[in-house]
């Protein structure tokens, strides 16, 4: 399933195709993704200028003119295309933006062209963005943005692991007490938003901790954090802003805005590396996996405590 890494990757994809242009028409091509489509979708976003292409945890979402909120997840194989839609004769056909945006991301078989939203942009030119899902566990709604913190997708979402806030007084505050292991507790989006095994997984790595490890011990016993919570906090927001700047990770289905692949895969310490030499410098362990809660944890089980 794409992390944060790559859902803000499709949306600085998206941003600048959508953001001031206005949805002229929405076509769906089935009732329904995950879940059926809200009541009067198409024509309750018609019409309506996008204001801002913004992102909470691994949510998309679009601000309309009108308060409202078209809250967007990719599920396991969503991706979006977008299309300049030119002159062709009498016919208007659709044509990819040379050397600039989507190719086909995920998946080349249009028959899994689920949703065509038509865009008139400000500058006059036509553009579609085509959501392709073969295996439908994405989904669309509607959400007043008045009420989106209340909504059940995101009122019970932690801090996002981007930007100073997320600090090891925040993790402290979240960890106190728990006997949760290390790795479930951060995958908890109660605690932090948007974080997934991949890059919780690097992230403890890069602060020498254990996946294991109870959560709580990163916690003084007067409630402040202690050294390994700083640690983890500095490589937690290190691991996403690397990640977000290589385009997120290409393991199967993830490509960027653009149609590339992500590369932020080449930079994995631990990720997908098992029985391969720990990279720590003065280490002489070898990279293990177990699995923990149904996920596999990559690794280092003699420098990480």
């Amino acid at each position: 399933m794409p992390e944060l890494p790559e859902v803000e990757t499709v949306r600085r994809g998206l941003a600048p195709v959508m953001e001031g242009a206005v949805i002229r028409d929405v076509m769906l091509r089935r009732p329904d993704l995950r879940f059926p489509f809200p009541e009067d979708f198409s024509s309750r976003i018609s019409g309506r200028r996008v204001v801002a292409m913004g992102r909470r945890a691994k949510y998309l979402l679009a601000d309309l003119e009108d308060g409202m909120v078209v809250v967007m997840h990719l599920g396991m194989s969503g991706a979006f295309r977008v299309e300049r839609v030119v002159e062709s004769g009498d016919n208007l056909s659709s044509a990819t933006i040379a050397g600039e945006m989507f190719r086909y991301p995920r998946s080349e078989n249009r028959t899994h062209d689920h949703v065509v939203f038509s865009l008139d942009e400000a500058a006059g030119t036509n553009m579609r963005i085509v959501y392709n899902d073969p295996r439908r566990f994405g989904f669309m709604t509607l959400v007043p943005r008045d009420a989106l913190d209340q909504h059940p997708y995101f009122v019970n979402l932690g801090l996002e692991p981007t930007g100073n806030a997320l600090d090891a007084a925040h993790l402290a505050s979240v960890l106190k007490g728990k006997v949760a292991p290390l790795k479930a507790a951060l995958l908890d989006q109660r605690n932090i938003a948007g974080l997934g095994n991949i890059y919780v997984c690097e992230a403890l790595h890069r602060a020498g901790l254990s996946p294991r490890r109870a959560s709580g011990t990163l916690v003084t016993r007067q409630g402040r954090p202690g050294a390994g919570a700083v640690r983890l906090a500095t490589s937690i927001r290190e691991v996403i802003d690397a990640a977000i700047a290589a385009g997120g990770s290409t393991l199967r289905d993830h490509r960027q805005a653009d149609g590339e692949l992500g590369y932020f895969q080449h930079s994995f310490l631990v990720y997908g590396r098992e029985g391969e030499a720990c990279p720590r410098s003065g280490c002489r362990g070898t990279v293990a996996r177990i699995t923990q809660s149904g996920r596999s944890t990559f690794f280092c089980p003699q420098c990480q405590r």
